[in-house]
């Protein structure tokens, strides 16, 4: 009987120090949240995971899935919004296998659309309009805990992927040794340069005051403030700037044609109609054209002459706080530490193999190298589709226009890092958005930060307690016991 109850105190306490030292998550289930990345050119669902049944564990979020919705982004689908939502069905249903079914109501899921409904908004209200409630509609058919659908502002975009870049680092807050959050001594706080396919942004934390008080947000996060310069450049994300690049050679042109384009390669030859050139407001349209008339652009692999012509319509002229300018006229402090680049600015530079670092004189020499080869021999050695080879050439200068003339890291081009992700977790802006939705990042650190629950911690103190009283109760019975067994056998 001795035995028995030892083994019983045993295995309670057991169980509680592996809840206690072992790991401290063990003892609750995962919390789930997805957030839909509705881009310009394609839309992402992505699924974090972190311990516990309620929103307030800080620093253990993680990034479990990610899924590619078929076609393009949910602003191409103007014309019928319908198809917006079933575009997004693949990926809905892929969850239901991952979350566990008595936790699917639970589980939060947000849609933020971004540069492209933002574009779609100023050309036709209706239709950006009749997209959301569409994609709203498919999403709230499932049994999730959807919290709605909507269009980011440029400074948002900017300011949540600054928030997922020092989540990541650990910039904020890490979980120490002893088992408590704590801030990190001499931490360091990044900055995100995020280019999509219709804007681009840049935050970060001045080492200056800043003189456009409208340009900056102030979160205070775990009872530290911070001073964040960010901007959203619409219409010069990736895609958009390969548009504009078409229209202005087109008019440049004059009469010519076929248009010489110096951004694509010789043997390459890409036609379209007006109707699809023309077709976004970040371009200029011509008073009179038919949209069913065709064009035709020539690569002639002029790597110069392809910078040149991205700095004209990348507009560098000074803004009224000159020297303190980005580009297009927009007012921005001299940037200041080390910064992650990410989505195209990654893609681009990871394609011509210089990510994540390399030195500004290498990046030169191998765009340099990059445009003047012939497209044929591009053709054999890459089984990538055209449009993304034929791009390459192009916006690898203009990421370098952007860097260097427009955001002025000539002297500090070193402390740019182009990576896709930091702790298997994609850097971008959904992680930051989802965190500050679901009070995954409180507004003050509290003043004992354990990471765990307190439904956690009375479980725990419950079975220590519970141990104790077992092992004193087994304790009695043998002393108890033992005495009566001896007089017994005597």
């Amino acid at each position: 009987t001795g035995g028995s109850h030892h083994s019983l105190y045993s295995g309670y306490s057991q169980f509680a120090l592996f809840c206690l030292g072992i790991s401290k998550w063990s003892c609750t289930r995962s919390s789930y949240g997805m957030v839909f990345d509705a881009g310009s050119t394609h839309t992402s669902l992505y699924m974090y995971r972190w311990p516990g049944n309620k929103e307030n564990n800080t620093g253990v979020v993680s990034q479990m899935l990610v899924c590619d919705v078929d076609g393009y982004g949910i602003s191409s689908y103007a014309r019928d919004p319908p198809a917006a939502g079933l575009s997004l069905r693949k990926c809905l249903d892929s969850t239901l296998a991952v979350i566990p079914a008595n936790q699917l109501r639970e589980t939060p899921v947000y849609l933020g659309a971004t540069a492209g409904m933002r574009l779609l908004q100023l050309q036709n209200q209706t239709q950006s309009d009749q997209v959301l409630e569409q994609v709203t509609k498919v999403i709230q058919g499932y049994p999730f805990d959807f919290r709605g659908a909507r269009i980011l502002s440029g400074m948002e975009e900017g300011a949540y992927g600054w928030i997922t870049t020092n989540y990541l680092q650990e910039g904020f807050i890490k979980h120490g040794f002893e088992g408590g959050w704590v801030r990190p001594k001499g931490r360091k706080i990044w900055g995100a340069l995020d280019m999509g396919g219709s804007s681009t942004q840049i935050a970060f934390t001045p080492s200056q005051p800043v003189r456009d008080p409208a340009s900056t947000l102030g979160p205070k996060l775990y009872g530290y403030q911070y001073e964040v310069y960010t901007h959203s450049y619409l219409c010069y994300g990736k895609e958009q700037t390969m548009r504009q690049l078409q229209v202005h050679l087109l008019k440049m042109s004059g009469s010519t044609r076929p248009v010489n384009h110096p951004c694509y390669h010789l043997g390459d030859n890409l036609t379209l109609t007006l109707g699809d050139l023309y077709d976004s407001p970040c371009v200029t349209r011509p008073m009179t054209f038919d949209p069913a008339s065709v064009v035709t652009f020539t690569g002639t692999s002029e790597p110069l002459q392809c910078l040149n012509q991205i700095k004209n319509i990348t507009n560098l002229a000074a803004c009224s706080l000159a020297p303190d300018c980005g580009f297009n006229g927009v007012y921005q402090p001299p940037v200041s530490g080390n910064f992650f680049a990410f989505s195209a600015y990654y893609y681009t530079f990871d394609f011509l193999g210089l990510a994540p670092q390399s030195s500004l004189s290498q990046a030169t020499t191998t765009i340099d190298t990059f445009c003047k080869r012939t497209w044929s021999s591009l053709k054999k050695e890459y089984t990538v589709k055209d449009k993304y080879l034929r791009d390459y050439c192009a916006s690898a200068n203009y990421i370098m226009t952007v860097l260097l003339d427009g955001y002025k890291f000539n002297q500090t081009w070193g402390n740019i890092y182009f990576q896709r992700q930091v702790a298997d977790t994609d850097i971008g802006w959904t992680l930051g958005y989802m965190l500050n939705l679901t009070n995954l990042i409180p507004s003050e650190l509290p003043l004992v930060v354990t990471g765990v629950q307190h439904s956690q911690w009375a479980a725990e103190v419950f079975f220590i307690v519970f141990a104790v009283f077992l092992s004193l109760m087994v304790l009695v019975l043998l002393w108890l016991w033992s005495p009566q067994d001896g007089r017994g056998n005597k």
